[in-house]
């Protein structure tokens, strides 16, 4: 037996590799497959199945172009209907896999379709289950992404069967694999360890403590904040298809010259989108850049941030053209049309443009608060985290809403913004979004909350009521 938990921290998301005896499954695969085919390769085995959970909503499925590419078919569990062909499994179903087998447990609550899968080992005994966005450590899947028409209540009520009847029956030894770790936002508060075990969570994890089912779907509901923009969209796309990765790689990958650049620039709907790390984006950039660096959380944020149904131009560090692309692609942008060849320093050369966002330190701040009475401070960190200590009488947009416009229309050229965020990477976000709105009077606070709370004299508040 070989299982290889495959985990991507910018998705918080973990695919998984099993095998035995020269015969592989892939479960919940991300877009780009190449990772498991690999895996494959080196291990001299072939892949038979692949399972998936249930119609993801954070990120598309390699599920298509693994079966192009494997021949395998792909398994979902019951109350699944897509536009692409797929072995509709039932409940208590069995797949054998070399001398292990693998058992569907359809455990709607998440969604209508979503199934765990239980690994039993060469005796029969079960050893492993992966359970998808049903059961995380320390969590359970959000309610409220819905299938067919129910509500999140409806859904919340099924899951407390599927967790009672399907998951906490099963040995305290068997190990819990899921879908996603800390920082997913298909759960409200996920623990930091990405696998435990059955009997670990019903220690610790309140969705499996003993309790009435009106208590539970109480505790599943209270407290969700809303699903990032692109959920609906990745659902659907996993649902119905989409185009291969290497088309959208073969076009994204397309280098342009200045010239030719702004001449797709020309194009109102165009988005111009830099990848390279804030730091770097704030010394020079595109005039009508959005950053949104790979080092953070890239994909979540694009696809919170950016229109599915435009065009976008890329510019990036050097050597991270296919990368971006790539991230790009796991959340369902498929509209990409190239790359700036030689980045921002061919820009320069060029003799074109570039813009700036003027970077301050934290204790710059604290020296012109108390003095400049035009003085604004825009904190776009989550509602929650403003919440639990900010500066008194600062204005809270959280990142995610700053795509409206009538949440900017507000500032007055007289006044004096200073932006932030908990360490760097969402502020810088933020300012070009508002270098994007015609908003140049501001400056961008590096370190952020972490830099700011380290400062004496700035008075901090918190909001108990958002807190409790």
């Amino acid at each position: 037996m070989f299982i290889k938990q495959l985990y991507t921290g910018c998705l918080s998301e973990a695919a998984y590799y099993v095998e035995s005896e020269g015969k592989a499954a892939i479960i919940d695969p991300l877009r780009d497959i190449d990772a498991y085919l690999q895996l494959a390769t080196e291990r001299n085995a072939n892949i038979q199945y692949i399972f998936e959970t249930h119609f993801h909503a954070d990120f598309v499925s390699g599920h298509l172009d693994l079966q192009k590419a494997t021949g395998a078919p792909i398994v979902y569990g019951p109350n699944t209907d897509t536009n692409f062909p797929i072995h509709l499994a039932k409940d208590g179903e069995r797949f054998q896999l070399g001398a292990l087998s693998i058992e569907v447990l359809h455990t709607p609550g998440h969604t209508l379709e979503s199934t765990c899968y239980l690994l039993r080992n060469a005796s029969g005994k079960p050893y492993a289950v992966f359970t998808g966005d049903t059961l995380f450590v320390g969590d359970v899947g959000r309610p409220d992404l819905s299938s067919g028409n129910l509500s999140k209540e409806e859904l919340a009520s099924l899951m407390y069967d599927s967790l009672q009847q399907k998951i906490a029956p099963l040995p305290d030894d068997v190990i819990v694999y899921p879908a996603h770790g800390a920082g997913s936002s298909c759960g409200k508060n996920l623990g930091p360890e990405t696998y435990s075990t059955i009997g670990e969570q019903k220690q610790s994890n309140y969705a499996l403590q003993p309790q009435s089912r009106e208590e539970f779907i109480s505790a599943v509901t209270d407290g969700l904040a809303l699903p990032p923009q692109y959920f609906p969209i990745n659902a659907r796309i996993n649902k119905e298809g989409y185009d291969s990765l290497d088309a959208i790689l073969q076009k994204g990958l397309t280098p342009l010259a200045v010239a030719a650049f702004k001449e797709r620039m020309k194009d109102d709907n165009m988005i111009l989108l830099d990848t390279r790390k804030a730091s770097d984006f704030t010394l020079e950039f595109v005039p009508g850049s959005i950053s949104i660096g790979l080092e953070g959380r890239f994909a979540e944020w694009a696809g919170s941030l950016l229109p599915f149904d435009k065009p976008i131009l890329l510019v990036t560090e050097t050597g991270k053209e296919r990368e971006t692309v790539v991230r790009l692609a796991r959340v369902g942008f498929s509209q990409i049309e190239g790359y700036l060849e030689g980045g921002v320093q061919a820009w320069k050369a060029a003799g074109e443009p570039i813009d700036m966002i003027i970077d301050v330190e934290a204790d710059e701040l604290a020296m012109d608060l108390p003095y400049d009475k035009n003085l604004v401070i825009v904190d776009v960190r989550r509602e929650t985290e403003f919440a639990d200590g900010h500066i008194r009488g600062a204005l809270n947009i959280p990142l995610s809403e700053m795509t409206d416009p009538g949440n900017l229309a507000n500032f007055d050229d007289h006044q004096n913004l200073y932006v932030h965020c908990a360490g760097g990477y969402r502020s810088v976000i933020a300012s070009s979004l508002l270098k994007r709105q015609g908003i140049h009077n501001f400056r961008n606070i590096v370190g952020g909350w972490g830099a700011i709370s380290q400062q004496p004299g700035i008075e901090v508040v918190k909001e108990n009521s958002v807190l409790n």
